[in-house]
């Protein structure tokens, strides 16, 4: 027997997964590590916990199912977009990882856009200066921690610092520079132009590779202390998005998916580069080779239950420990009792800023028309609504920018909630299909692993081999009605509270 195994670099944690070279999943072990806010708006990791849950997760995964390990003929890799690593000389880390939803970097941005200028940016990288991108980040530590940019040797991506840690090679995968604004995306190299004109070294760009390209092979260290072969091949891997696609087969025109993680992902397949406009819509490289894809983000879905989940349902907490089951299930519970509208309350998701369409670090989370009557059940279910409001914002961009699909496929861990799954179809009007596995990123990474490998000719014929449709969701007519009207309040609220939103940020420094 062989096996493809696939890592998932994640902001909560790492996971291992194990697939059979017949396409099907075994299974998979996760390990979880912290993750740091020390300030508002800030959000940091310490790549060393990435790298011990990782060793973590993999002698899990091994001992679990018991696999020879011999038999494991090839891993891939995906991993949280955007965040920075920094290394120094020796490859050590010199600060915490300034994560993909960290938002203090908006000075840089609009340094960026005066350095670089936007036509520069969209014609090469193909996006905005956003804060969350890797490039602004630099910046920001070249102008707040000069110490630690003098430091800088190697710039990576954490799925990036991994992989070297695994193989002791210092490479960056291309789906993943596609998301640093340092990449000509068409092109698929390094821009020279934009490096130059943000004043830093191409030197701390380290070699590019392709997803399902071997990186590297697992060192002698790295056998000994996780049980894996020497030698075992390590392909590029992929962001997660891009991983996500593969493992949810958006590999062809007209597929598109909805992730439902910490953040939200609204995703389609492109044969040709297709450079959105309007709104801060992405197109990035894809891991299937010289494709691409397109992108609207919302920074806080999952978060955002998550915030409600840890801070106001502590009971469902207590009661889900007793009862085995899990706490978002008996929140959902309670949602359902409350009627489309949320009698009327409205949320804004941004807990952490927001991606698409505002491209606004300063924007916060808004509970809007709150009232004496509404209970805990209405908010719970205006969270699920306004995620799903916000997912309407990518469509009507993925829309703009040409796709005509008619349904998506949805995975991550909200997607096993039903109730969010019919909203979501009903804000959209678009049926949403779950797939016969719900691994994404995990599964997309050892299926590039099995194509680096010649276990499969590409990512199109190994996900088409695993993957069917196995659930539909409809939109509801009725809901639709209540959606359309409530989305033009939802719309309406961000450019009324911007003003203040600026207020805020500067009375909190």
């Amino acid at each position: 027997m062989a096996y493809m195994l696939g890592l998932d670099i994640g902001t909560s944690g790492v996971k291992a997964l194990l697939v059979k070279d017949t396409g099907m999943v075994v299974g998979s072990a996760l390990q979880e590590y912290p993750f740091h806010s020390p300030r508002p708006g800030w959000t940091e990791q310490e790549p060393e916990d990435m790298w011990q849950g990782t060793i973590i997760a993999l002698g899990k995964v091994l001992t679990k199912f018991g696999v020879d390990p011999k038999e494991i003929k090839g891993i891939g890799m995906s991993g949280q977009m955007h965040s920075s690593v920094f290394l120094d000389s020796n490859a050590q880390v010199i600060r915490p990882a300034i994560l993909w939803n960290d938002s203090r970097t908006t000075k840089q941005c609009r340094d960026m856009e005066a350095l670089v200028g936007r036509d520069l940016l969209m014609s090469e990288a193909c996006n905005p200066a956003l804060e969350g991108f890797t490039a602004p980040k630099i910046l920001w530590l070249r102008e707040n921690e000069p110490e630690n940019f003098e430091k800088l040797r190697w710039l990576v991506l954490p799925k990036d610092y991994i992989r070297y840690r695994l193989t002791s090679e210092i490479k960056m995968e291309i789906s993943d520079a596609a998301g640093t604004l340092l990449l000509n995306v068409k092109e698929r190299t390094w821009s020279r132009r934009i490096v130059d004109k943000l004043d830093l070294s191409m030197e701390i760009l380290p070699p590019l590779v392709n997803s399902s390209q071997i990186a590297g092979e697992i060192t002698a260290e790295v056998a000994e202390l996780t049980g894996l072969v020497q030698g075992t091949p390590v392909v590029g891997g992929g962001a997660d998005n891009a991983c996500g696609a593969v493992g949810s087969g958006i590999v062809q025109t007209g597929r598109a998916m909805i992730s439902l993680g910490t953040s939200g992902v609204m995703l389609a397949h492109l044969d040709s580069p297709s450079l959105p406009t309007g709104g801060t819509i992405h197109m990035f490289n894809h891991a299937v080779t010289n494709k691409f894809y397109m992108m609207g983000v919302v920074l806080s879905a999952g978060l955002s239950y998550r915030w409600f989940r840890d801070e106001l349902g502590q009971m469902e907490q207590i009661v889900g420990a007793q009862l085995d089951e899990d706490a978002y299930s008996l929140l959902t519970q309670q949602a359902s009792l409350s009627g489309p509208g949320s009698q009327g309350l409205v949320f804004l998701p941004y807990l952490t800023g927001e991606r698409t369409p505002h491209g606004d670090g300063n924007a916060r989370g808004v509970f809007f028309g709150l009232s004496a009557s509404h209970t805990r059940r209405d908010m719970v279910r205006a969270i699920l609504e306004g995620v799903g409001f916000a997912f309407r914002d990518s469509l009507l961009l993925l829309r703009n920018a040409g796709w005509q699909g008619g349904a998506v496929r949805c995975i991550g861990g909200g997607a096993k909630a039903k109730l969010w799954r019919e909203i979501i179809a009903s804000i959209l009007g678009l049926q949403v299909q779950t797939l016969n596995t719900d691994e994404g990123p995990g599964l997309g990474a050892a299926l590039l692993a099995g194509v680096g490998t010649g276990m499969f000719k590409d990512p199109a014929e190994a996900s088409d081999a695993l993957l069917t449709v196995t659930s539909t969701v409809d939109p509801n007519q009725e809901w639709a009605k209540v959606y359309r009207d409530l989305y033009s309040i939802y719309q309406g609220l961000y450019p009324a509270l911007k003003p203040m939103y600026v207020k805020l940020a500067n009375i909190n420094g």
